[in-house]
């Protein structure tokens, strides 16, 4: 019996010594994303060991990156201490006396050799991205594993980004989402380098934002009977007397805990507050805003078309509204953008409205072929706002519909409808943020619709990782004109997401396509090369809690057509995949034909196909009929 004991001590003692000192590893080679700007392996090797001695140079360790630099390699358990500048050190942080100019605001050097890992920038900024791809170099399974000491290859990196605007947009207006899916969000941002949070908080379907001057708002407008279980498309009608019971809004105390957080981040928070359009909400709880005094308003359950709900631009107490929405908004988000929407604003109210005639009549508009007075009065409408929230210091962003009466030329235009509105704001001189739907809109499935959840658009609507990669924000402009590109965003509108784990499927690992498509010079991209990173960075993300998409496995064909049949190549989205098919017409298994090079099929052929990948068959039988 004591000598059981005796072995039940001793193999405690194994497997706390095992906790308490972790695992070994050694990385062989790095899979960073987005792709430095300069990435030059060395001979030798770094080591990063636990207990980590961090050392700083011209920041202290008050500073907001080096709380968040200690928080998160606590969550780590490599049991970061700081030592004194000038001490030996496994992490050093350097803010250089003198900037240097290649590293702009934003970009660093990261420096990894057998003395230990030194990141130095101009800026905190610069530290806090310099540590984004620190991170990244380290094992794919790093938060969820406790290592004792970690051997790196050597390495030099110079970094910084090719845009200044890389933003990623939440929808918290079709479905509500709690204050900890927003920070996890920002926390994937700022991991692959995202600085820019659009945040749309008001919509048909909801209005998300506390304002104290306009209680009803929130009230009446951020609620909605709950139709959650039904088709968003086709819901049952609101019959009389029923409680909307499904919603919810951020109080200005939240969102002051999500600026902070965000900051913390180095990403800006900018709110969308839309008009004239999309406004049910507002309608709602304030029905003297609308051209329609004999409608009753009411917050929209789910989708419908036309937006018809619009605000009444003959009216003088709108503007006292948004002016007055807009003072509250500027002293909750500290930034200088506010979007101001301006999308889908059907003007039939307008048109048959005696305020907004007599309004039009006033300032001399006259409907032309390509502008009519109405969408003249939209743009006015929008040029009071912004001189408003000029006049506070504010700039303001609006949907390329902004462009079909005027637009002034202090505003930004945000191009979603394809790349042409903003290409033709761009050449005005116009600032543009381009984010076509094409390639940035992440409510669309990543695969086939048979195999994936539920999304918008037809079931051929689908955006692959590989089309986001070929996203380039300044294709079709000058290099005068491209000046005005700030950059692009990818959006994820949340019609058909009513959970948490269904948004970070549509948005991962698409948003690592899109990171390097917005951060990394053009030369330096590269699908093939991306596809092997994205594989870590699917385990890497799986690891740090999020529900990753692992791909699109419908084969990509290339067909020649030849004399007497066909040629027919085929390749996968994701590296890893194998197609095992038949021509016979029988049904493929894994025992099937593993297909190695192009095949040559007769006419009138039938080729099945399936997918393994990660030792799995994924979705199903796709069939060709050529």
């Amino acid at each position: 019996m004591k000598q059981k004991i005796l072995n039940l001590f001793v193999l405690c003692c194994f497997v706390l010594c095992a906790v308490a000192c972790g695992k070994v590893a050694e990385v062989t080679e790095y899979s960073i994303i987005p792709e430095p700007v300069q990435l030059d392996v060395a001979d030798g090797t770094a080591v990063v060991c636990s207990p980590l001695k961090i050392s700083l140079s011209g920041i202290n360790q008050d500073s907001p990156t080096a709380k968040y630099v200690g928080q998160s390699l606590s969550k780590l358990h490599m049991r970061p201490s700081f030592v004194s500048e000038g001490e030996e050190f496994g992490l050093l942080f350097v803010l250089n006396k003198t900037a240097n100019e290649e590293l702009g605001d934003e970009g660093y050097t990261l420096d990894a050799n057998a003395d230990g890992i030194t990141i130095s920038a101009n800026t905190e900024t610069g530290l806090f991205y310099g540590y984004q791809t620190f991170l990244q170099m380290l094992p794919d399974d790093i938060a969820g594993t406790t290592y004792s000491k970690i051997t790196l290859p050597a390495c030099k990196i110079v970094d910084y980004p090719r845009y200044e605007w890389r933003g990623s947009h939440m929808d918290v207006c079709r479905h509500f989402f709690p204050m900890s899916q927003i920070k996890k969000h920002l926390d994937v941002m700022a991991a692959y380098k995202m600085n820019r949070f659009h945040w749309h908080l008001t919509e048909d379907q909801g209005w998300r934002l506390e304002i104290e001057k306009y209680p009803l708002l929130t009230e009446v407008g951020a609620w909605r009977v709950d139709r959650n279980d039904e088709d968003w498309n086709y819901p049952r009608p609101v019959e009389p007397g029923e409680k909307p019971t499904y919603g919810g809004f951020y109080s200005k105390k939240d969102v002051a805990e999500i600026i902070e957080y965000a900051a913390q981040r180095h990403i800006e928070v900018v709110p969308e507050i839309e008009f004239p359009g999309h406004c049910c909400a507002v309608l709602a709880a304030y029905p003297e805003l609308s051209c329609r005094r004999d409608t009753v308003y009411g917050v929209a359950v789910a989708d419908y078309w036309p937006p018809t709900a619009i605000m009444c631009a003959g009216n003088d107490s709108v503007q006292t509204f948004l002016k007055d929405v807009f003072d509250e908004v500027i002293e909750m988000f500290p930034f200088q953008y506010i979007h101001v929407g301006g999308d889908e604003a059907f003007k039939h109210d307008w048109e048959q409205c005696p305020k907004c005639q007599a309004r039009i009549k006033e300032l001399g508009f006259k409907s032309e072929p390509d502008s009519p007075a109405e969408a003249k009065l939209q743009s006015w409408l929008t040029a009071e706002i912004e001189k408003y929230l000029i006049s506070k210091g504010k700039r303001i962003i609006g949907w390329d519909e902004i462009l079909e009466g005027f637009v002034t030329p202090s505003c930004t235009v945000m191009s979603w409808r394809g790349t042409k509105g903003g290409i033709e704001a761009a050449k005005k001189g116009n600032d543009v943020i381009m984010t076509p739907t094409k390639y940035c809109y992440f409510d669309y499935r990543q695969s086939d619709s048979l195999y994936q959840p539920q999304a918008i658009g037809r079931a051929s609507t689908v955006l692959p990782i590989s089309r986001v990669y070929q996203f380039n924000p300044s294709e079709g402009l000058s290099s005068t004109e491209a000046t005005h590109v700030l950059g692009g965003q990818c959006n994820l509108w949340a019609e058909f997401i009513k959970t948490c784990e269904h948004q970070e499927y549509l948005l991962l690992p698409r948003l690592c396509a899109m990171s390097e498509c917005l951060w990394s010079p053009m030369e330096r991209k590269s699908w093939e090369r991306f596809q092997g990173k994205v594989e870590h960075h699917k385990d890497r993300l799986t690891n740090m809690g999020y529900n990753v998409c692992w791909g699109a496995f419908k084969p990509v064909m290339t067909i020649d057509t030849l004399a007497d049949g066909y040629r027919v190549a085929m390749e996968a989205e994701e590296i890893g995949t194998e197609f095992h098919y038949t021509i016979d017409g029988t049904e493929p298994t894994e025992a099937s034909p593993v297909y190695a090079e192009p095949l040559v099929l007769p006419k009138n052929a039938t080729l099945k196909t399936i997918a393994t990948y990660r030792n799995k068959v994924r979705e199903g039988v796709y069939t060709f009929e050529f």
